[in-house]
């Protein structure tokens, strides 16, 4: 089966949790703040969904509708929801490489400027963890694997910060 994207895993994902349509897709992409950590903008739900439509993963409820141009709701087809726990699964279990760009900067920063890049980095960490620390808290209710989520985003960032508190370049 081909390799599901981030951005298709993440909606297929939310449609086998219950069926939704893109506005809600959207709606709950922004509460649990998916967009920090996928590239799902609200203009690429629906041709997202499409994607998985035609790949057989998504199916449209069958329901009525107002007129034709009224929200349609998706559904994780049983290939849909095979395939969704395959690519998560996956995506938990395998170490795969991230690309940084902070690593190409540390390897090409004029060393009289880099102090300065440092400090900069380490108070967009603060600032970023504080924010994510208040989504969190914001989520209190919601499933373990969505505060599992929030935990480990807060363990990354923390990770950083006493990283760049050591570093005396």
């Amino acid at each position: 089966m081909k390799v599901l994207t981030d951005a298709e895993l993440t909606v297929l994902g939310l449609v086998a949790e219950r069926p939704r349509h893109g506005y809600e897709l959207d709606e709950v992409v922004a509460e649990r703040g998916m967009r920090d950590w996928t590239a799902l903008g609200f203009s690429s739900i629906y041709y997202v969904l499409g994607k998985l439509r035609d790949r057989g993963l998504v199916a449209e409820v069958p329901e009525k509708r107002a007129h034709a141009k009224a929200k349609k709701t998706f559904t994780a087809t049983e290939a849909g929801r095979k395939a969704c726990a395959a690519a998560a699964e996956a995506a938990v279990a395998e170490l795969r490489p991230v690309h940084q760009p902070v690593l190409v900067g540390l390897a090409n920063c004029p060393p009289e400027r880099l102090p300065a890049a440092l400090a900069r980095r380490a108070e967009a960490v603060r600032d970023r963890l504080a924010e994510v620390r208040r989504a969190a808290a914001a989520q209190a209710g919601a499933p373990p694997v969505v505060r599992a989520i929030f935990e480990y985003s807060i363990a990354q960032l923390e990770a950083e910060a006493q990283w760049l508190a050591g570093r005396k370049i």
